[in-house]
């Protein structure tokens, strides 16, 4: 499993950008956490994941609050996660012009010529 910080900071914010909007509701630090390292074998430590959800709310994209206490985690409150309509509008953006631009790339599966 790779480490997150090995990547450029932008694949870290597109990835926690578009797990937060798949989790919904249901979003928070480990939850998102385990989404990115399941997905893409990705490792991101906490404090990483944290520090780049704090810019992207600095910057409007997600927002963040305090949820209920849970005996689960022994009476401590998940800090939770939600996508604002600009965080929504920011990946969707970058999806399409990533998609598009990437038409022909040699990683690409919907490369011309390319078998599924």
């Amino acid at each position: 499993m790779s480490q997150c910080s090995s990547y450029y900071a932008w694949r870290i914010r597109i990835l926690i950008l578009t797990v937060a909007a798949t989790l919904d509701e249901g979003a928070y630090g480990a939850a998102i956490r385990g989404q990115i390292e399941q997905k893409t074998g990705c490792r991101c430590s906490i404090g990483a994941l944290y520090t780049t959800i704090e810019r992207l709310e600095a910057k409007g994209l997600l927002e963040t609050w305090m949820g209920d206490a849970t005996p689960q985690r022994g009476g401590r409150a998940k800090r939770m996660v939600r996508l604002t309509p600009k965080g929504a509008h920011a990946a969707k953006e970058f999806y399409e012009a990533i998609t598009k631009i990437s038409v022909g790339a040699s990683w690409a599966s919907h490369r011309p010529g390319a078998k599924a």
